[in-house]
């Protein structure tokens, strides 16, 4: 291809490029795999008569998304293998864009590809279902099933207590504070009954291999922690929103990055989500 005509297609393509990393990211919980999706549409783009294109944030965000769809199939079989629990890559921003959580996102790893299409694309992205049909194929009765079904199945995972943005980095600070420091009693003391943690070290790193359930069980693993950490530091990298979800990226005694996002209820922790895999955590060096 020309110089400038690969010019050409990057102008047109670069400005849409954010966007639809959001479309892959949230499709496929990986930042790897949606960065590759989002480059093999740039090829599709460069390859394609953009004369004939109408409106090339459509034509992109469709040939995005198939290839999400087709690249979920492979997902679905690696996840099956997965050491551990698994938790999507964390993305760590100022503030939450949207409000597809954490929580949420695994929610939406239990529904079918076409399913978890329809509801991101209607439901989070905003497209009406004509659009949703071209795109994934399906007409548009069938895509407001898809869409309905999985918003029975995510429901659940919703946010249904928004926590002021300066209150929520407030407390995960003062997380980060108590759990480094071994203060147990202001630790306890920001945590719900049913609290859980939930650790995705993928086999490459140490992390509970099922997730621990309730209070005391999570003070007990804090209290261990705690040990560790006197011994070798644990430093704050940034505190932010992880996912959506307050949180904190810490360097940790193996040099290793860590990401931690708290799900807050009522002014209480109920689930800590930490990310270990340092395949997760590549693109936040």
């Amino acid at each position: 291809m020309a110089g400038s005509a690969k010019e050409d297609a990057a102008a047109g393509f670069d400005p849409l490029r954010p966007k639809l990393m959001r479309v892959a990211y949230r499709m496929l919980g990986s930042v790897a795999d949606a960065e590759d999706m989002v480059q093999e549409a740039f090829i599709r783009w460069m390859g394609a008569d953009r004369s004939e294109v109408r409106e090339p944030e459509a034509f992109l965000r469709r040939t995005v998304t198939r290839l999400c769809l087709d690249q979920l199939k492979s997902a679905r079989r690696q996840r099956e293998t997965y050491v551990g629990p698994w938790l999507p890559d964390p993305v760590v921003e100022e503030e939450p864009e949207d409000d597809v959580t954490l929580p949420l996102m695994l929610a939406l790893e239990r529904l079918s590809p076409l399913e978890r299409a329809a509801f991101l694309l209607h439901d989070v992205f905003g497209l009406s279902f004509e659009e949703v049909a071209a795109t994934i194929e399906r007409d548009p009765a069938a895509c407001r099933q898809l869409a309905a079904r999985a918003r029975t199945h995510v429901r659940e995972a919703r946010p249904r207590f928004h926590v002021e943005q300066a209150r929520g980095v407030e407390l995960a600070e003062a997380f980060f504070t108590a759990s480094r420091s071994g203060d147990l009693k202001a630790l306890g003391a920001m945590l719900a009954s049913d609290v859980s943690i939930h650790a995705d070290g993928g086999g490459k790193r140490s992390a509970a291999m099922r997730p621990i359930l309730g209070f005391d069980a999570v003070i007990k693993v804090h209290e261990q922690l705690a040990a560790l950490f006197k011994k070798h530091g644990s430093t704050l990298v940034r505190a932010g929103f992880i996912n959506g979800l307050p949180g904190f990226v810490t360097r940790e005694a193996d040099g290793e990055l860590q990401s931690t996002a708290l799900e807050i209820e009522d002014g209480k922790v109920v689930a800590i989500y930490i990310v270990r895999n340092p395949d997760k955590l590549g693109h936040l060096h």
